[in-house]
């Protein structure tokens, strides 16, 4: 189905036709058409899938088409981390490149002060569209720079790393404030029961749209250590004597274990460095940079960076404890093997996370591989997912780490009408537009809208699953 074959409007369609996108992805073939409706919305759909474009593209249409507040804030895009919410702006101004109208303002933490003079500045000025991070965004409401009372959209973006990240009170804080008529407009990795709680409490008689978790990459060797929780760290100090390790993720489920993994590392002198929520937005933006430059060898990481990081040259992920779900261990092993490089997965399972691991092999659909235990580490137990769980503690081998815890007068911050004669030019991928400015002097093209397809709005919840095609993430 092409953007041309629904209803979105003429400026929108002349922005999409500069990037040239034509064909719409199965997230936003399902969404769109609905969104325009006027449908509450739950989307579950990978990174990568296009799911930035399939709400911006409809909200941004009818605030172009007019019928909204002048003078108010119409839509707001909840974005768990400054780097989401730097990508959504990105696709804001390349999406609404035409639209006269519609101005935004993005606002989010881990800044100096005058970043957020410039936010209050933005916000004062007027805008249509706030994308936002929850603290940051409550910090402007709480100071009375923003107000919610005529919000037309409340888009929640990535919800479940929201919630993972501690945001669960911020969002039902600002959803107090919104008025009862907004649409609301959610999008997850996954469904987990905390999402299914969250969507009851702001959805009302939503469409829900399931995008199939596409399988990983085929060039990603995958494998699996079983092992006890104290041989761990004793088997990545075994990999990296075996080679000299570069590019390499270790992830884990809890920031403690990280905090302990990343302790251990540096007393092996391997160049490493952590990211969980407990840095600040600027330290973790300084140890991403320098993991992206080749500053840092090893990052190990909760889930913080499972989905969204942008660096194609991962050689390894380890998991060092089994993920919650198949979504979350595809989202993991998926930061290797990109751009058409070979990658190699491997995961930590002890006794505890056995029945994970096999919901992981069955979603999978193949039996990962297990290596056996280096030598002189002990014997690891047997790989047992049907027997009842026992309650085991730190045997086959010593280790001299520490136990882990465990426990309107509108005045545009940007631009979004073009010079005369100037396109924007784009990333290829729907989830991260970047808008930039060409001087070729070439007119935009108007098309005539086509007659039919005209999409009939349903009064009934609807569930669709259908594959996701294969996309590479920005």
């Amino acid at each position: 189905m092409t953007f041309e074959e629904t209803y979105l409007n003429d400026n929108i369609l002349d922005a999409l036709y500069d990037m040239r996108f034509e064909e719409m992805t199965p997230i936003q073939e399902q969404c769109i058409p609905q969104i325009l409706d006027g449908r509450d919305l739950i989307g579950v759909a990978q990174t990568g899938t296009g799911k930035t474009a399939a709400y911006l593209l409809p909200v941004l249409s009818m605030l172009d088409d007019g019928g909204f507040p002048h003078d108010a804030v119409n839509c707001i895009v909840m974005s768990p981390t400054r780097e989401l919410a730097q990508q959504i702006d990105q696709a804001m101004q390349g999406f609404g490149y035409y639209l006269n109208d519609v101005s935004s303002v993005a606002i989010y933490g881990g800044n100096d002060g005058s970043r957020f003079d410039q936010e209050t500045k933005g916000l004062k000025m007027g805008a249509d569209v706030i994308i936002a991070t929850p603290g940051r965004l409550l910090s402007h409401i709480r100071m009375g720079h923003v107000d919610l009372s005529r919000l037309s959209f409340f888009i929640l973006d990535e919800a479940d790393r929201m919630l993972d990240m501690g945001f669960s009170d911020d969002i039902l804080q600002i959803a107090k404030l919104l008025p009862d008529n907004h649409q609301t407009i959610m999008f997850s990795a996954t469904m987990p029961d905390k999402i299914q709680q969250l969507a009851r409490t702001l959805l009302t008689n939503p469409v829900e749209v399931k995008i199939a978790v596409s399988k990983p990459a085929e060039k990603i060797q995958q494998s699996a250590y079983v092992c006890y929780e104290p041989q761990k760290i004793n088997i990545i100090r075994h990999l990296f004597k075996a080679g000299e390790l570069q590019r390499v993720i270790i992830f884990s489920g809890k920031k403690d274990k990280v905090k302990d993994i990343t302790r251990e590392l540096k007393r092996m002198n391997i160049n490493c460095a952590p990211m969980h929520s407990d840095l600040s937005q600027q330290e973790r933006d300084d140890v991403m940079y320098r993991f992206k430059t080749g500053q840092v060898d090893v990052l190990v990481a909760t889930d913080i960076v499972s989905r969204g990081i942008d660096i194609d040259d991962i050689l390894m992920v380890i998991n060092y404890d089994v993920p919650h779900d198949a979504e979350d261990y595809v989202h993991r092993i998926g930061r290797t093997a990109r751009a058409q490089r070979d990658g190699v997965a491997i995961t930590f399972v002890s006794e505890l996370d056995m029945r994970a691991f096999a919901d992981i092999e069955r979603f999978l659909e193949k039996e990962i591989v297990k290596i056996p235990i280096p030598e002189g580490l002990g014997e690891g137990p047997k790989y047992e997912p049907n027997a009842p769980r026992k309650n085991t503690r730190g045997r086959g081998g010593r280790s001299n780490n520490r136990k882990p815890n465990g426990n309107k007068t509108r005045n545009k911050r940007h631009s979004t009408k073009p010079s005369s004669g100037e396109q924007p030019s784009v990333k290829s991928s729907q989830d991260s537009v970047t808008s930039t400015q060409s001087k070729d002097g070439q007119q935009k093209r108007k098309r005539r809208r086509p007659n039919g397809n005209h999409h009939k709005k349903s009064n009934t919840p609807q569930s669709k699953t259908t594959p996701a095609t294969p996309k590479s993430e920005a």
